[in-house]
């Protein structure tokens, strides 16, 4: 294997590692119906992500609904930037670690 495909195999594993992770925070927070933002908020309180951009949460919510682990379950208007935005919840109760 070439060092490249090597260097490429240890980014594309490490991106994996840090997605796993992302879900796992994610399902963890959601102990209540929540909007991606509201993750992002609460993750960043953590020090889990750099900002509370919603992008760190969103895109691991919609992978997360096609695993079947959460479903949005209602839109509401989001208060910090009054848009109307999609709510998740967990399916089913199980706690997730790492």
């Amino acid at each position: 294997m070439s060092i490249t495909s090597q260097t490429r195999q240890m980014s594309f594993n490490d991106i994996q590692d840090k997605t796993k992770i992302r879900y796992i925070q994610i399902l963890n927070r959601l102990d209540k119906p929540k909007t991606a933002k509201e993750l992002a908020v609460e993750l960043f309180e953590l020090g889990f992500i750099p900002s509370t951009e919603r992008n760190y949460t969103a895109p691991r919510l919609t992978e997360l609904e096609k695993m079947g682990l959460v479903k949005a379950t209602g839109k509401k208007k989001c208060e910090y930037t009054g848009k109307t935005v999609a709510i998740y919840e967990k399916i089913g109760g199980i706690d997730y670690e790492i």
